[in-house]
């Protein structure tokens, strides 16, 4: 049973989440990887295993004009969110310096281990977590990756967003989730 319509996981202010896009300030590749992954979490509410399946083509989906991303959420459900101008560029950037923009089937985040001819390997879920947890430590305010997850749902609801298509846009089964 639910016992409130809070949920546990913590949302960051506006300067907090400004603050964590800022961060990877340098201009090297896992900076510009780095800022990229941050803003795609930030504003488009992925989970971090959503983020791990995303493939270069998966983020450059065209629907009525408008670039989405292609997202496989839970349960191999599909669901296609639209690509925030500000994530794109950063997506866009981090692509140009890594070279891998025209491998449209190799994953769109990628290690920096192991970066030979052809090395298409994906990050796991858990480097994400330890990436976000690195930056928000350096910060002062030490939270995990699905925090940026409630960031992106409190700031749309804080918005006026209309609370069933944040439901849609998260991949939530169930409303009750997305009041939480």
């Amino acid at each position: 049973a639910v016992d409130s319509y809070e949920g546990k996981t913590p949302a960051l202010g506006d300067h907090q989440a400004r603050q964590l896009l800022d961060a990877p300030r340098d201009d090297s590749l896992k900076g510009k990887r780095d800022q990229a992954l941050l803003a795609t979490l930030l504003y488009h509410g992925l989970r971090r295993e959503e983020l791990c399946r995303l493939s270069v083509k998966d983020a450059q989906q065209q629907r009525r004009g408008v670039v989405h991303l292609r997202v496989q959420g839970k349960g191999g459900k599909v669901r296609f969110v639209p690509l925030h101008p500000a994530a794109g560029g950063l997506i866009a950037e981090y692509l140009d310096a890594a070279g891998h923009a025209n491998d449209s089937q190799g994953a769109l985040f990628r290690s920096l281990q192991g970066r030979g001819a052809g090395s298409a390997a994906g990050m796991s879920p858990d480097a994400v977590y330890k990436i976000v947890r690195g930056y928000t430590a350096q910060l002062g305010f030490e939270v995990g990756a699905h925090a940026l997850r409630a960031t992106a749902a409190t700031n749309a609801l804080d918005h006026q967003a209309d609370i069933a298509k944040i439901q849609e846009w998260l991949g939530h089964a169930n409303i009750s989730t997305t009041r939480i």
